[in-house]
């Protein structure tokens, strides 16, 4: 051996080595193999997946010799294979929650069906007409078992649950996951009509006072040795594990409470049933102990009791046996909020209840308050101060309340807050962090208070003293003292400083509430010019709804001038604020007052101004364009929008929001060669609206030339493409396997695709809107790939045909853009043909046929003067007509298929025959024989009544087939006019029908 090959030897020697899994046959060949596997620790494979393996092969369907697929042959080895999944849930003690966790719904339901079966449980006979008291035990216990997972598994069903979507890679296994949802549906559907038995059965259940048997892996080998056992009267029914009254009882009564709680919903008188059932489960629950059969969640239970007194309101909050959540809920309910606010200072401490609780008390006092329940807010202000406390204590970020509320806090909360600071360190021996963290978060309010006799009320606090470092209490003192010397006049002792006069404090309230009301630019400055005689502060924040955008907000705070700055924050905040309301006039009105306030000391934020009003006059433009007015904008708009478009001017800072509505304005205006050759690179390369604007201005300029250019549509392709991708990358898992996580929120595009579809939603011209559904229309046949039903549109051939890294592609949000593009437009101008026909494609590959049939006919009314004319057959083409007759088809319509059918180039009379040969249709049948005009088809018609013995509908053929117009020898024009009036009344009649 050569050295080589003797290291390659030992180093594969050095692994441990795995065990090959267990083939499924294996234990087809040996039964006895099966237990000895099952009692191993780690069985590979598993005993759910086992079960799978097992049933998987009994269930498989097989082929006659004339390669026909035929149903599952009922001989002894697919016998066996179902016994050996019955012995494994038997290993298992018919434990529902391991099933129900491992095993799919058909999967379940097929299991527990054969052991139905094998149990000698009547066939044909409804399980609530069986007393199950006259049953042999292990028979009656297979009833109940099944009866249990059927409620349980409605249960299970009506709680949400994330849908692993496929990606792109396993598109082809979309059909067998359709399949097996398809049938878990049916299967819930059948589950949830027998579920009233299902209940009556477990109920009678509750009333039998004997012991149960269930099956083990001995009494299903005694039943495999003596099939001919019709009664069940063998030694299999009473040798298996015994499972006591009480056993049994607990677990159905819990089950009973499972889904009595979620008819609870509709009839609230089934709550009071969930928490009897829920009160008996736990009593026999704490007399059980250790159960061999009762595998009770039982947090779930205790969940479940605790909503249960919630919801019914029979919770005292004194009640010491209540958890903290049920206190709560009973001290909102009483409206007892200073207990509450007691209970949140106790929690403090104890840190029982998590924060997310916490904060939704909060919340709901504060919609209370928000609703006008003034009687409220003093608890809700506690209660934030309570939860800021908490989020110290924790290391957590302050919530915004809390901030708002330090903007202009009383004296009282305040002093709250400082006796819940006290009280929150009443632990024994709190650790020197938590005391870190409080100092801070005291010291830090401490600062941020901008009245001074405030701040001095938490600054002499004797925690705050014991809390800081002494060098931190000199540094703090020093700026109290410095922030006493600033206010108001240095002469005066100190009380004045903060005891301001109560009519001073009337007049800046009374002031600053016209300030808020006001929108009128003078009297706005007047009323700041009067608050800053008063007292000087910074007014930008008497109303935290005044919000400037982030680019401009820290240009706006650098002016030294605080009556400058205070006068220009709330202009521009009021005249974006008119902005958003569309009143246009005040908006204009306040901007032109700041523009006047900054001519005079700064040409950055005169440019800024003159951006902001041009942003104004584009969205006022763009509001009359909405409301219907199309008159050209001036030419003056143009210009400037142009002018912003080439700017060149540094330092200034920018909103993305001004250049998206120039690109948008330019769009909807028809400006397309402007933005193709006159827009600055650097321009284009900064903001991704002008970059993808530029694109669509491209691609929309070359489109009506001769040949319709790749080139510029390509790169708006590979720009849209990479804002529907998604960011991919690797991660190892705990077990070292690496696998691939797609980042949805991280887009690789230029835009994300929330924003793409803000800007999409602003565009208004025709042919911007069919190219970019064009676009998105070939992205959704590639990421589909199914090209029996593709999507049509306009321009399809601009763009390619294929994508180099498909898997990156985001299918759902191809699928939702192009949605959300069709029915926009359409909201836009509903009469047009071209988005009309790509709306009823959508539908008609999403299985909405219906809705698809809506759409198709509305295409052919708005080119055909409601159906008055002939609908070109650019329209209804011969695949358009194909796509209605299926949807007619699988609708039950028959007779309209046949109708339809003589519509194509080429009548297709096998589609008709098969339509008409349908007893069951869902149209008006024989009433719609007047619209058919081809001889061959009534032909068929009179031919099929006579043979069905139906008279009176063979004699409306034969009128219809008798009128003189439709004779064969008539020349080809009277023909085509007897068609041609048809074809019109019948889309008249099925226009009615669907609009």
């Amino acid at each position: 051996m050569s050295a080589e090959a003797a290291d390659r030897v030992a180093v594969t020697g050095s692994r441990p080595s795995t065990p090959p899994q267990t083939s499924w046959f294996e234990f087809l060949l040996d039964p006895s193999l099966l237990e000895q596997h099952l009692q191993q620790s780690h069985p590979d494979p598993s005993p759910d997946l086992l079960i799978i393996q097992l049933l998987e092969q009994a269930s498989k369907p097989s082929l006659n010799e004339q390669n026909q697929v035929q149903p599952p042959v009922d001989n002894r080895r697919n016998r066996t294979l179902k016994l050996l999944a019955l012995k494994v849930a038997a290993h298992l003690r018919w434990d529902l929650n391991a099933l129900e966790k491992g095993l799919t719904i058909p999967v379940l339901n097929m299991l527990l069906n054969e052991l139905l079966c094998v149990s000698r449980v009547p066939p044909g006979v409804k399980h609530v007409d069986l007393d199950l008291s006259s049953l042999p035990p292990t028979t009656a216990m297979a009833v109940l078992i099944y009866n249990r997972w059927a409620i349980r598994t409605i249960v299970l069903s009506s709680f949400p649950e994330k849908q692993t979507k496929p990606g792109p890679h396993q598109l082809n296994m979309m059909s067998l996951v359709q399949q097996e949802k398809e049938l878990t549906e049916n299967i819930l559907s059948v589950l949830r009509e027998q579920a009233a038995d299902s209940i009556t059965v477990l109920e009678r259940a509750l009333s039998i006072k004997k012991d149960f048997y269930i099956h083990t892996l001995r009494t299903l080998d005694l039943l495999a040795a003596d099939p001919s056992s019709a009664n069940g009267e063998t030694e299999s029914s009473t040798a298996g594990l015994r499972i006591s009254t009480e056993d049994l009882h607990c677990q159905v009564h819990f089950d009973l409470g499972g889904i009595c709680f979620q008819q609870g919903c509709s009839d609230h008188s089934s709550y009071e049933k969930a928490r009897e059932h829920f009160r008996l489960a736990r009593e026999l629950l704490s007399k059980l102990g250790t159960s061999s059969f009762c595998h009770l969640d039982q947090q779930r239970l205790a969940g479940y009791w605790s909503a249960c007194r919630t919801l019914i309101g029979t919770s005292d909050s004194s009640d010491a046996q209540l958890s903290p959540y049920e206190q709560i809920s009973c001290l909102m309910k009483d409206q007892n909020y200073e207990a509450l606010i007691e209970a949140f200072m106790r929690d403090n401490v104890t840190l029982n209840l998590p924060d997310s609780f916490r904060h939704s008390i909060h919340l709901e006092l504060l919609h209370k308050l928000q609703q006008g329940d003034r009687a409220v807010e003093g608890a809700c202000h506690k209660l934030c101060v309570c939860n800021a406390v908490r989020d110290a204590l924790e290391g957590r970020v302050l919530s915004v309340s809390f901030h708002q509320l330090l903007l202009k806090p009383s004296e009282n909360i305040i002093r709250f807050l400082m006796e819940v600071c006290v009280r929150s360190l009443r632990k024994e021996n709190p650790s020197e962090r938590i005391k870190r963290r409080l100092a801070v978060f005291i010291k830090n309010v401490c600062e941020s208070l901008e009245d001074v006799s405030l701040a001095l009320v938490v600054s002499s606090h004797e925690l705050l003293k014991e809390l800081l470092e002494d060098e931190e209490k000199q540094v703090l003192m020093e700026q109290m003292r410095k922030c006493s010397t600033t206010v108001n006049l240095n002469s005066k002792p100190l009380p004045s400083f903060y005891d301001i006069p109560t009519t001073a404090c009337v007049r800046i309230s009374q002031s600053e509430q016209q300030l808020i009301l006001s929108r009128d630019a003078r009297q706005i400055r007047q009323i700041v010019i009067e608050l800053h005689g008063i007292a000087e502060r910074p007014y930008w924040r008497v109303n935290s709804k005044w919000e400037v955008p982030g680019d401009y907000v820290n240009v706006i705070l650098a002016i030294k001038d605080n009556l400058t700055r205070d006068l220009l924050y709330i202009l521009m905040a009021k005249g974006l604020h008119c902005i958003n309301i569309k009143d246009f006039v005040h908006a204009r009105q306040l901007f032109s007052a700041c523009l006047e306030v900054v001519t005079e000391f700064s040409p950055k934020l005169r440019q800024v101004m003159l951006n902001e009003m041009l942003l104004l006059d584009i969205r006022g433009h763009e509001a009359g364009a909405a409301d219907g007015n199309m008159e050209r904008p001036p030419p003056d708009l143009v210009s400037r929008v142009r002018g912003y478009l080439e700017m060149r001017i540094h330092d200034i800072p920018l909103r993305q929001i001004v250049g998206e509505e120039c690109v948008v304005f330019m769009l909807n205006w028809r400006e397309n060669d402007y933005l193709t050759l006159q827009v600055p690179q650097s321009l284009v390369n900064n903001n991704p609206y002008i970059k993808l604007g530029q694109l669509i201005a491209s691609t929309c300029k070359e489109l009506p030339g001769p040949k319709e250019s790749r080139r510029t549509a390509k790169e708006l392709w590979e720009v849209v493409v990479q804002i529907c991708s998604i960011s991919s990358q690797h991660k190892r898992s705990s077990d070292g396997r690496v696998s691939l996580l797609k980042q949805r929120d991280s887009s690789l595009g230029i835009l994300p695709r929330s924003k793409f579809m803000t800007f999409m939603k602003k565009l208004r011209e025709p042919l911007v809107l069919t190219t970019l559904i064009s676009l998105f229309v070939r992205l959704h046949s590639i990421v589909r790939d199914d090209i029996v039903n593709e999507v049509t549109a306009e321009h399809l051939s601009i763009w390619p045909s294929s994508l180099a890294n498909l898997q990156s592609v985001d299918v759902e949000a191809v699928v939702l853009t192009l949605k959300e593009m069709v029915n926009y437009a359409l909201s836009l101008n509903p009469n047009n043909q071209s988005w009309l026909c790509t709306q009823a494609d959508i539908y008609f590959v999403t299985n909405q046929y219906s809705a698809a049939m809506h759409y198709y006919l509305q295409a052919g009314t708005v080119c055909s003067d409601n159906f008055t004319k002939l609908v070109p057959p650019d329209v209804y083409t011969d695949q358009v007509l194909k796509r209605m007759i299926k949807c007619c088809s699988l609708l039950n319509c028959h007779t309209q298929v046949a109708v339809l059918c003589q519509f194509l180039r080429e009548v297709d009379y096998m589609t008709a025959f098969k339509a008409l040969q349908e007893q069951s249709s869902h149209d008006s049948m024989d009433s719609l024989y007047d619209y058919i005009w081809d001889v061959t088809i009534l032909e068929y018609l009179t031919y099929i009544h006579y043979k069905r013995g139906e008279s009176d509908k063979r004699q409306v053929a034969i009128k219809a087939i008798g009128q003189t117009e439709l004779n064969t020898s008539n020349p080809e024009e009277v023909l085509q006019l007897a068609a041609q009036k048809r074809k019109k009344r019948f889309l008249q009649a099925m226009a009615k029908l669907f609009f």
